[in-house]
């Protein structure tokens, strides 16, 4: 009767263990420079969006600044009223804002156009003066509905470009931020992969 025999575990060779490292280092070196790629990216991005901030912030500035427009005294009778409150926080001030734009487009400017035509909007009212060309009242309310909502137009467009303008800042945060992560994870990468060359000649 033979006896059985137990076979001896097999132990990775050197060869097969050195060739797992050397893998394992390139992949380091891979995720690595992906890494630091990722990092100038994400500062280029950011940078770009810093410029863009900058340039529209500037323009919408500018543009406003050459209208003139000042909002009324805070205790001024033309903004007593409640619907007027939001137009108080900025008693006296020039608008250069986008958000200034909007709270004058909306609570100064569109209040009045309310009240000059009942809620109606300039095309209502320019198809009735069109069906009653003799009313010189109609005719004088359809000029003051077209200028003020062409006001009230530029500057909502105005409102609409800073709110860009304040984006593209946060974003450009953002890109800052996870630059700054990957630059991290990307040296951590380095010296990970500086100890396993240390430990592999070692």
């Amino acid at each position: 009767m033979t006896t059985p025999t137990l076979d001896a575990p097999e132990i990775p060779s050197l060869t097969t263990a050195t060739a797992a490292r050397t893998s394992r280092r390139m992949i380091d070196r891979v995720l690595t420079a992906g890494g630091l790629l990722m990092t100038a990216v994400l500062v280029f991005a950011g940078g770009l969006l810093i410029w863009a901030h900058t340039f529209v912030g500037t323009q919408v500035h500018n543009q406003l600044a050459n209208e003139q427009i000042y909002f009324p005294a805070a205790n001024s009778a033309a903004v007593a009223g409640p619907e007027f409150k939001a137009m108080r926080q900025y008693g006296g001030q020039q608008l250069t804002t986008g958000a200034q734009a909007e709270v004058y487009a909306d609570h100064f400017i569109g209040v009045h156009l309310k009240e000059i035509a009942g809620g109606q909007t300039y095309a209502q009212l320019s198809a009735q003066a069109q069906a009653d060309p003799t009313n010189t009242k109609l005719a004088g309310q359809v000029a003051t509905m077209f200028k003020g909502e062409t006001l009230r137009g530029l500057l909502l467009n105005a409102y609409a470009f800073g709110t860009m303008a304040t984006i593209a800042l946060i974003a450009a945060i953002a890109a800052f931020i996870a630059a700054g992560f990957m630059l991290v994870l990307s040296a951590l990468g380095m010296v990970h992969i500086r100890r396993s060359k240390t430990h592999a000649i070692a």
